[in-house]
């Protein structure tokens, strides 16, 4: 059974059950009244006749007499469906008068629970089956000097209550069988109309996986109901793993180019070791020199790959001081090397301390000095500044390179993006030092920031917090003496 049936199915058996139970609440109530207005009617008459014999003050034979039994002046209605019977009755049990179709049956004597309780001075109210039906009846006994010398029974038939009743029974049932059945097509009509949109999310995942295209999108109808953001969202997974699927196809694309030239290099120099290269050791050292490059640029690769799963892990980050014109100066006497033409230099250099792990830091600034090189002709410039801004420290790294086109410039930071290759002095990497550098930033509570001029250069920014307040030099000195601790704010207190 389909969800929309299931959900009229249920709706209706609620719906019907709500009605029987008002139903059946409705029909004990009213009956509850009209029984209630029978009894007042025939205790009323009996107090009436009560009346009437204590002021004729004659004896009970003589006052009442099937001829006399209901004066005129007792009653001022007429009950023409339904009259009210009386019988009298001595304190014996045996009938004394009876009005005309009593209503009490053959009986001329009455049963001697009923008489016994009467002569107690209770009065009884009770109903009795007859054969013509259900009658209301009260027992109640006659005084005369605070003595009881008689029973008077009043009675009413309940004909006009059954058929009453029978009548809000039909009532209470056509009008709620054509009440279920409207609601049961306005339900089923509501339900269609609320899970097509369901129906369309399913049509086109349905869609997708048959034609595997995740460039296609749930139309939102409203975006601003339960629905309406079902389909956004699942748009926005669909457009989440649009973009996951092609970094992973990129992914796959640019690692197998950047393992296949290296291995293609290494493979040529062991083909010239294999034809005797060994005997020449200008040769020799010349193949092991090409080799040794080219596994330090798979080692590399391996390894910023090994660091993006890491982040993507959640891989906490070593905690302790870092001396930043230290770290600079180190990078620039590493990179000073592989500049061969370019000049690299350094410009700006303040004194500045953060809390972070120093090899993290050390490889975003190597990152972000080898993509200049890389992207700088020769005779070119790169310089590298570390400035104190308020609060923060700023490393910048500055060339004169070709620059950034503007469409670009936004996704610089992405992983496994590249730009086009032909701008490339030096050969394009495998897309992923940027998006390092951009997770290294991030995970010391910092940024990174580019400014680009195409055709005049580049300068890459990053901004990390420094540890400049009490708090934060309280706790470099804690990390010091115990770098493996982790911090705590008791570990802080207990400095100051």
């Amino acid at each position: 059974m389909s969800l929309r049936n299931r959900l009229t199915l249920f709706s209706v058996l609620f719906l019907a059950l709500s009605l029987l139970v008002i139903g059946v609440g409705l029909y004990f109530y009213e009956r509850t009244i009209l029984l209630n207005g029978v009894r007042d009617d025939l205790l009323n008459a009996t107090q009436r006749f009560q009346e009437q014999y204590t002021v004729a003050k004659k004896p009970l034979e003589g006052f009442f007499d099937s001829a006399n039994l209901v004066p005129t002046t007792l009653f001022t209605e007429e009950f023409d469906s339904s009259p009210i019977a009386v019988a009298i009755y001595k304190n014996t049990g045996e009938r004394l008068a009876a009005s005309q179709g009593f209503l009490g049956g053959d009986t001329k004597t009455l049963a001697a629970d009923r008489l016994a309780a009467v002569l107690a001075n209770q009065t009884v109210v009770g109903e009795l089956q007859l054969r013509n039906g259900r009658l209301l009846q009260v027992m109640s006994p006659l005084t005369f000097n605070r003595d009881v010398v008689g029973v008077l029974v009043v009675s009413q038939s309940l004909r006009t209550v059954d058929r009453a009743l029978d009548t809000l029974i039909w009532v209470l049932c056509v009008a709620g069988g054509i009440m279920l059945l409207i609601t049961t097509a306005g339900i089923a009509g509501i339900t269609r109309s609320a899970l097509l949109p369901i129906d369309m999310i399913a049509s086109t995942a349905e869609q997708i996986v048959r034609a595997e295209d995740l460039s296609r999108r749930i139309p939102v109808a409203n975006p601003h109901d339960e629905l309406g953001r079902l389909a956004t969202i699942t748009n926005d997974l669909l457009a989440r793993m649009e973009g996951l699927f092609n970094t992973q196809r990129r992914l796959t694309a640019d690692v197998s180019h950047e393992l296949r030239t290296p291995l293609a290099a290494m493979r040529g120099n062991l083909e010239v070791l294999r034809r005797g290269a060994m005997k020449n050791p200008e040769l020799l050292a010349e193949s092991l020199s090409d080799l040794e490059r080219e596994v330090s640029r798979l080692t590399r690769l391996v390894n910023d790959l090994l660091l993006l799963a890491q982040s993507e892990a959640g891989v906490q980050i070593r905690q302790e001081p870092v001396e930043l014109d230290t770290l600079v100066l180190e990078v620039f006497r590493e990179m000073r090397p592989l500049a061969e033409h370019i000049k690299l230099q350094i410009g700006s250099e303040d004194q500045a301390t953060v809390i972070g792990d120093r090899d993290r830091l050390k490889q975003a600034l190597l990152n972000l000095t080898y993509n200049a090189v890389q992207h700088t002709p020769s005779e070119g410039t790169v310089t590298l500044n570390l400035m104190r801004v308020g609060r923060e420290a700023a490393i910048s790294v500055n060339d004169t390179g070709e620059g950034i086109t503007p469409d670009a410039l936004p996704h610089i930071f992405e992983r496994f993006y590249r730009a086009d290759r032909a701008r490339v002095r030096k050969g394009g990497g495998a897309g992923i030092g940027l998006a390092i550098v951009k997770w290294i930033a991030e995970a010391h509570r910092g940024t990174v920031e580019v400014r680009s001029t195409l055709g005049e250069g580049s300068t890459f920014t990053l901004w990390l917090p420094l540890a400049t307040s009490i708090t934060d030099r309280l706790t470099t000195r804690a990390l010091a003496e115990s770098p493996s601790k982790p911090l705590t704010p008791e570990s802080v207190n207990s400095g100051l």
